[in-house]
């Protein structure tokens, strides 16, 4: 029994552990690296046909972006999730794969252009995210759920994102048991619309995130309603437009609850019935979802307002704008106005025709309401760049730039800590994940001084012994090294790849099925070789 290290060791993002148990080879998340990566990540310690299961902690590119490749490559296992993950998963998995297919088609028609370089193929296609989403299996928070013989698994609401949870695992292997606990990402307190972090019982080994693991939010809950309508009625006063790079997912939902206040108070003064644009199909699906799940999710101060017949999330001026040709005509309007866009990066996305049409010009605003990985666009607006470059041209910064402090769906340091605090039992050990290098070392050295845990920030690659609480393989950093780029991007010859490993994979498991069907599919074999060599 044993646990892999694979993604988001001492980094933010592409979140993947591996977990050997009960003669199964189970992920937890398997997500998409954004921004800069500064160390290598290993790959799976199996082929992905191998994979039986994935248990996924929320539906945040970070935590559930890559398995759609897991799809292509040949996983055809369970993927187990919350009923709200699951459907926000439909639709964002989609929409991941909308945006690798036009990445790929814009730098495919730019790399013809410049230099007759062919084709560039996207990492997965919409036929992949289909096949992922085929695979989950939606869950309720609370029930133990038996997977199979050996690994039972429940989720708890851990008040990140709306279906987000912790996930304790069960594991049973030759007689002996132990109990993990994945927390994902632990929500920071007083958020609106989605409950608070809630509190596991007891586990063995924990693994916790730290994306905060060594700052603290501003003190107290600021006054995000006025400070929104300030930046609002400032901009508009200057004739420019507020424009937020927003997650479709979590936080554009926060940012309309927090305008229907502004709204319904009147705090913006001149300007009449304003409009409010969220231009973003996924966000628009999305908040679509949030009303779908108001029992189970919701937080008791949104479920008054909806027991009171007020919509948290809705108000007049609010504009939903779905087609290409809607999302053009919005800088078309001269009138001062609120553009709430994914992607919250600004790497991908309408965000960046926005910015395009608006980081030039003096009267506008650019808010940012989330957190910016190191690398990404929007980090680079937010630290102060004089110019950046969307669709490959220079656009000079000179919109007024501002930053929501304090509002974030990740508990800071001391968040963190009361998570953990909720547990009966000091854990045998805690296992520091998903933080930048410094986050990580810092969180791991104040849970053992001051908080007498057993704790250790480990690499990509490190491999643990769960059965001898020892480590098997102890990895050491890799930095990642600048690759040339490849002329052509082929993954047709992958998926073919992929497809010789899948099958390999099914034969192995036929031993002791009868010689008449195991002959008959060598003989199937053998031809298509025949064919083909």
């Amino acid at each position: 029994m044993k646990l892999v290290f694979v993604g988001a060791d001492h980094e933010v993002t592409g979140s993947c552990h591996y977990l050997e148990a009960a003669g199964k080879h189970i992920l937890v998340d398997y997500g998409m690296e954004q921004g800069v990566n500064v160390f290598e990540n290993v790959p799976l310690p199996v082929p992905e046909a191998m994979i039986d299961y994935v248990f996924l902690t929320h539906a945040h590119v970070d935590h559930s972006g890559m398995l759609p490749l897991l799809y292509a490559k040949g996983f055809r296992g369970k993927i187990f999730a919350t009923t709200a993950t699951a459907e926000l998963c439909d639709i964002m998995l989609r929409d991941c794969a909308h945006i690798q297919m036009q990445e790929a088609e814009w730098r495919s028609r730019k790399g013809k252009r410049n230099s007759g370089i062919r084709q560039v193929e996207p990492i997965y296609t919409m036929e992949d995210a289909e096949g992922a989403i085929s695979l989950l299996v939606p869950c309720s928070y609370q029930k133990e759920i038996q997977v199979c013989e050996g690994i039972r698994i429940r989720f708890t609401d851990i008040g990140h994102l709306l279906g987000s949870a912790s996930i304790e695992v069960w594991a049973e292997e030759d007689g002996r048991k132990r109990k993990l606990c994945f927390s994902g990402d632990v929500g920071n307190l007083g958020q609106p619309l989605i409950k608070e972090p809630a509190f596991t019982k007891d586990a063995d080994y924990v693994i916790v995130e730290s994306t905060y693991g060594n700052r603290y939010h501003d003190g107290g809950r600021p006054d995000y309603v006025n400070y929104l309508a300030r930046a609002i009625q400032e901009t508009f006063d200057r004739g420019g437009n507020l424009v937020i790079p927003s997650f479709a997912v979590g936080r554009t939902q926060e940012i309309l609850y927090f305008m229907r206040q502004v709204k319904e108070e009147g705090l913006v003064k001149g300007y009449g019935n304003f409009s409010v644009y969220v231009d973003s199909p996924l966000a628009v699906e999305a908040t679509e979802i949030f009303r779908r799940n108001i029992d189970e999710c919701f937080d008791e101060e949104a479920i008054e307002l909806v027991k009171k017949g007020i919509n948290p999330i809705s108000f007049p001026g609010l504009k939903l704008t779905i087609t290409s040709d809607e999302s053009r005509a919005i800088n078309f309007d001269e009138e001062p106005k609120v553009i709430i866009s994914a992607s919250g990066m600004c790497d991908a996305g309408r965000i960046k025709h926005h910015l395009k049409h608006n980081l030039w010009r003096e009267e506008s605003t650019i808010l940012f309401v989330g957190y910016q990985s190191v690398g990404t666009k929007g980090r680079q607006i937010l630290d102060g760049a004089k110019s950046v470059k969307l669709f490959g041209e220079p656009v000079d910064v000179n919109a007024r730039i501002l930053s929501f402090k304090g509002l974030s769906g990740h508990a800071d340091k001391d968040g963190l800590i009361r998570w953990l605090g909720g547990f009966e039992h000091k854990p045998w050990k805690v296992f520091v994940v998903h933080g930048e290098d410094s986050e990580c070392k810092a969180f791991v050295e104040c849970l053992e001084r001051e908080y007498g845990y057993d704790a250790d920030a480990p690499y990509s690659g490190t491999k643990f012994d769960l059965i001898d609480n020892c480590y098997e393989y102890d990895a050491i950093p890799v930095p990642v090294k600048k690759k040339a780029k490849a002329s052509v991007a082929n993954s047709v010859f992958a998926r073919l790849e992929a497809a010789a490993q899948r099958l390999l994979v099914m034969v192995q498991g036929m031993q002791g099925m009868a010689n008449k069907d195991l002959a008959k599919l060598a003989d199937q074999i053998n031809r298509l070789c025949d064919k083909w060599q």
